[in-house]
């Protein structure tokens, strides 16, 4: 037992037997007054230092409030002074903008966007020839092949400007600033991330101005091919000569459309890179907890930084806008989305309860977890999964309620069952200990095992234990005081508002991941997971109230009062995922291609052949909003993808209608061009393919055979988890065909099969821009999607060979 609540209750005992005391010898024969005395003095030791249940209600909801407040202030816009020009960076967005999307090989990322770059580069070298500064520029169009996620990589003469900044006296080192210019299919990009290259042509433009020569150089590199795996940034780390001046590099991205830059990837090592931003920023805006999410692979996304730190081995910082990634990758990403401000920041007994308290806590939230997750899978099997996708905090107030619900119930059945004859102060203290004890664990885990994020379990230690020692003789001398709640909550402040920040963040992000994290796992099932968690944690040390409570019942009714309102309120659908609001858009993803496929035998002849309209969802909730909208599109035609092939033409889980063919005006074409037998054993195979500036080639050798070498990467063949070889190829302008070569070990005589041949090719072409990128199907089916539907839609083609 702590000594506060030893010396608390034997006070109250002393007074207690006194009392009783001097009565009796002042009515020694009166035993009817005796037991009235003793029950009365039972009564006043449960009620005193106890809190009324309005005002445990009052205090927690405003402390959360305040809580909350903190942190919406915390992450408002914080504007700058100083030499950079804001207004004069978003009239560079709205203009990289104007052109539209602009994806890799498309001629508004290929020549107009990098025209428009050159030109601005050239207007700000021309008005800083007289200062004490030199503008070298470089146009790179690199080729090459590297392996990323299980899969290889190639590009062809995709586009780098390189832009060096440096004393016309030289300098030796360089620091790396970068952005990519190209943009997904369908999407203006403006935050992702035409707003980097914006902010970085002002800040090239303010550098280049100082009358005061720079220290170092600085490189801005405006890369072209981001969004096809990271491609233009191997390029320039890996080929280009500048790259062997670098020492540390920046790299601009987004995961949403504005808001704070959060610094959410350092490294790796050279804290001092850390430290230097830290000085540098007027309003340093960054976590480590984001780097072990991030880096941990929960996020689906990937970013230069990884290119730079694998390929160039030089320590780095990302950073990236978070807010508002509902629509991240979406045609709502446009310019005027992205606030001015965002640009302008860029004892024994004692130990047995102890051990019966923990168990108390950990079996509270695995009830807590058990029943929200059941909620979760209800939700989901109602056909109501999503709903909080519009109205977030409808969720909170659903899964919230019922964690919250949870845990308030266990603690009451504990104290009114298990611990009835205990002193209600005394569990308080034990409970409070078992709060600071889990968090010492979890703090001394997150040490050992190197985590930086261990600053956040000592900061939920620290300040909760300075406070209860600093009221621990007002906690002897009056309980628990409704000052003493005051001060309590007021000594939990500082962490819980770190804490909720910490919390905002986590949903700020995985909350519109939800919308384009595939079909796989219900996405009710994450949120609800998130929501516990954070429940949980917001919990731990409000334990001691509940124990210092007279009655939680009305808490409990007004908790399952919410839950049970809500609940009903999901069920009949009330709340609808997406939203066309063009204030607040939520979009649903899909994917709309108008492909032709083509099957050819072993002797190349064309063996069967079908065209259609194929849909992909992007989220969970499949085809079941868009079906009523367009009847055709159901479970009827969902596409039976098979497994004998390396690639179908389309994800598993997708619908297909029938359409006519789709004619390319520069349509694939793929051809053998030798096939020669080694003197190790092995058949050598030499390919040229000509197409579109996005094609996919998948190869999956037959039973028995194997790939021994290629022509890709560092020509070691890399298996990847879909059951094959996958190889993402890109190009730029003006790139010659695209040729390739493997070595494949045909099988044993005894497994070889001469109907299958040694292995299956096949080539996916995609047009996603110039005329070949629509067809008039394809423009017919998108006009009859709701408007809250975002439909990113392009022609391709589909060739399966064997050989």
């Amino acid at each position: 037992m702590s000594n506060s609540a030893i010396i608390l209750i034997s006070e109250r005992d002393s007074t207690v037997r006194n009392r009783s005391q001097h009565n009796q010898q002042k009515q020694p024969d009166s035993s009817c007054n005796k037991k009235g005395l003793q029950s009365h003095n039972h009564k006043l030791e449960l009620s005193a230092g106890m809190l009324r249940e309005s005002s445990v209600v009052i205090l927690l909801l405003g402390f959360m409030c305040l809580v909350r407040i903190l942190v919406l202030i915390s992450v408002q816009q914080l504007s700058s002074t100083g030499h950079f020009n804001a207004l004069r960076a978003r009239k560079h967005l709205e203009r990289i903008t104007s052109v539209g999307p602009r994806t890799i090989g498309s001629p508004e990322n290929e020549i107009t966007t990098v025209n428009y770059l050159l030109d601005q580069i050239k207007q700000i070298r021309s008005e800083s020839e007289t200062g004490p500064h030199s503008i070298t520029v470089d146009v790179q169009r690199p080729t090459g092949s590297f392996s990323i996620n299980g899969f290889i990589s190639y590009y062809d003469r995709v586009t780098n400007i390189a832009v060096k900044l440096q004393p016309k006296t030289r300098a030796q080192h360089f620091m790396l600033a970068n952005c990519h210019f190209d943009s997904v299919a369908n999407s203006p990009g403006a935050s992702d991330d035409a707003v980097s290259c914006s902010v970085m042509l002002e800040v090239l433009h303010s550098l280049a101005n100082l009358s005061t020569p720079l220290k170092h150089g600085v490189i801005f590199l405006f890369n072209g091919a981001e969004e096809n795996n990271l491609q233009a940034s191997h390029g320039f780390i890996t080929q280009h000569p500048w790259a062997q001046q670098v020492r540390a590099f920046v790299n601009l991205e987004a995961a949403g459309v504005g808001g704070k830059e959060l610094v959410f990837q350092t490294g790796p090592e050279n804290p001092w890179l850390v430290q230097a931003y830290a000085r540098a920023a007027v309003h340093p805006f960054a976590s480590v907890v984001g780097q072990e999410i991030f880096q941990s692979g929960l996020i689906p996304s990937d970013t230069d930084f990884r290119i730079y730190r694998d390929f160039g081995n030089i320590p780095g910082i990302d950073l990236a806008f978070i807010e508002n990634g509902y629509i991240y990758h979406t045609k709502y990403d446009t310019p005027e989305r992205i606030p001015t401000d965002s640009i302008q920041r860029a004892g024994v007994l004692y130990k047995c309860d102890l051990v019966y308290a923990v168990c108390v806590v950990i079996f509270s939230w695995f009830v807590t977890l058990v029943t929200v997750l059941i909620v979760a899978l209800i939700v989901t099997l109602t056909g109501r999964s999503m709903f909080w996708y519009t109205h977030f905090y409808a969720a909170v107030c659903l899964y919230g309620s019922a964690a919250t619900g949870t845990i308030v119930l266990i603690h009451t059945l504990t104290k009114d069952i298990f611990y009835r004859s205990t002193s209600r102060v005394y569990l308080a203290e034990l409970f409070f200990d078992v709060s600071l004890l889990l968090w010492c664990f979890l703090l001394l885990i997150l040490t050992m095992c190197g985590f930086c994020s261990a600053y956040v379990p000592m900061m939920m230690v620290v300040f909760p234990l300075i406070s209860k020692l600093l009221l621990r003789k007002h906690f002897r001398a009056r309980g628990a005081s409704l000052q003493y709640s005051v001060l309590y909550l007021t000594g939990l402040a500082v962490p819980y508002v770190h804490i909720m920040f910490l919390i905002w963040v986590v949903f700020e992000v995985f909350t519109p991941i939800q919308g384009r994290s595939g079909t796989g796992i219900p996405p009710d099932v994450v949120l609800a997971l998130i929501v516990t968690l954070a429940t949980v944690i917001l919990s731990t040390y409000f334990l001691h109230v509940i124990y210092l409570s007279r009655s939680m019942k009305h808490i409990l009714a007004g908790l399952g009062s919410v839950f049970t309102v809500m609940f009903v309120l999901v069920c009949c659908g009330l709340f609808f995922p997406y939203s066309a609001d063009p204030s607040s858009p939520r979009p649903k993803r899909i994917f709309v291609q108008h492909t032709t496929r083509r099957f050819h035998a072993l002797n190349g002849s064309l063996q069967s052949s079908d065209s259609g309209l194929c849909i992909s969802s992007v989220d969970y909730t499949d085809m079941q909003h868009i079906t009523p909208h367009i009847p055709q599109i159901n479970d009827s035609i969902r596409w039976d993808c098979q497994d004998r092939l390396p690639y179908c033409g389309s994800s598993r889980k997708s619908w297909y209608l029938p359409a006519p063919e789709v004619s390319p005006e520069a349509p694939l074409e793929f051809r053998l061009l030798s096939r020669q037998e080694t003197e190790w054993g092995t058949v050598k195979m030499t390919f040229e393919v000509k197409g579109p500036s996005l094609m996919s080639l998948r190869m999956r050798p037959q039973a028995g055979a194997s790939l021994s070498s290629w022509s890709f990467g560092d020509r070691t063949p890399q298996f990847n988890r879909s059951g094959g070889y996958v190889i993402s190829y890109s190009r730029g302008l003006d790139a010659p065909a695209w040729s390739f070569w493997f070595e494949i070990q045909p099988p044993k005589s005894s497994d070889a099969s001469p109907d299958e041949g040694l292995i299956s090719l096949a080539v996916s072409a995609h047009y996603f821009s110039g005329s070949d990128r629509h067809s008039e199907q394809l423009e017919s089916l998108l006009k009859r999607f709701p408007a809250w539907v975002f439909p990113s839609s392009w022609i391709s083609t589909y060739h399966m060979y064997r050989y």
